[in-house]
């Protein structure tokens, strides 16, 4: 039997997302990727990602894994109206004819237990593959089951989870302060990540693993999540794309109706703490 929606987020409450001031009508995209939301979690930047979902339509999206964290759940229990806006706000796209594929990641891997399935207009799926409007064949996958630390030592992994919350405290403190001084948000934690040679060292390894599987699989390229880097770069002929997150650098990404794929950044455009929000978009060129 098909488990409902309040069998499986019996936390979730089931009304439509509060009023938000209207914004310019949405820009439409053939795809749309996110991943590591991380729902459940302080650091959630859930009302960037609420702005972006308001500002960008498109004929599929795809939630590459960890949108809800339940290691985070577990432990300490955080479930503001923003993550449930959110929720609703992706129930409501899939209500409104956007065809939503959800390929779960470690932090929400429970759902696995179910798959595949249709619940609320939402496909969960193990992995999914997407054809583009210019031919080419993309794997879709969290990552999770290709990063050695998850799969040989989840203590390891969550113990290092354990020190990202440290590095991410130090993110929210610092952007205290920009947000005072009148700055917008910039991830110190994303920074501090990319100078730091092991780990840099682990991310090039994970991306190096992707490529090949890809590889294997006969594919043309890979998107996926879990690292919370976004990238789009050829690793020889495979396309290797990273959707980023939704704790430090806001990022997704997105295809054009021409088959180009983009990186979108949303930090810098919207200020969540000031009354009145830019309209601009960060958009980067950089295209697969």
């Amino acid at each position: 039997m098909t488990p409902s929606l309040t069998d499986l987020f019996p936390f979730m409450i089931h009304e439509p997302p509060a009023d938000r001031e209207e914004s310019p009508s949405p820009r439409r995209w053939r795809t749309l990727w996110i991943s590591d939301l991380h729902l459940g979690t302080r650091d959630c930047k859930a009302e960037f990602l609420l702005d972006f979902l308001h500002r960008n339509d498109s004929d599929t999206l795809y939630l590459a894994g960890d949108v809800i964290d339940a290691w985070a759940l577990k432990s300490s229990w955080r479930w503001p109206q923003t993550h449930n806006d959110v929720v609703q706000t992706i129930l409501g796209k899939a209500r409104s004819g956007t065809r939503v594929v959800y390929v779960p990641g470690n932090h929400d891997e429970f759902l696995r237990d179910y798959l595949p399935m249709t619940v609320g207009g939402v496909q969960l799926q193990r992995e999914a593959f997407h054809e583009t409007a210019d031919g080419r064949r993309l794997w879709i996958v969290h990552g999770d089951d290709f990063d050695n630390v998850v799969v040989n030592a989840k203590w390891l992994a969550q113990l290092g989870s354990a020190a990202y919350d440290v590095a991410l405290w130090l993110n929210r403190l610092f952007n205290y302060f920009r947000r005072r001084m009148g700055y917008p948000y910039w991830s110190l934690s994303a920074y501090l990540k990319g100078k730091v040679k092991d780990a840099v060292s682990v991310m090039s390894k994970y991306e190096t693993i992707l490529a090949e599987e890809a590889r294997r699989r006969r594919v043309d390229g890979v998107v996926c999540g879990h690292i919370h880097r976004a990238e789009i770069r050829k690793m020889d002929e495979i396309d290797y794309m990273n959707s980023g997150d939704w704790v430090e650098s806001c990022t997704a990404l997105a295809e054009d109706f021409m088959g180009r794929i983009s990186l979108l950044r949303w930090t810098g455009a919207f200020a969540p703490t000031r009354r009145k929000r830019a309209p601009a978009v960060l958009v980067t060129p950089d295209s697969a």
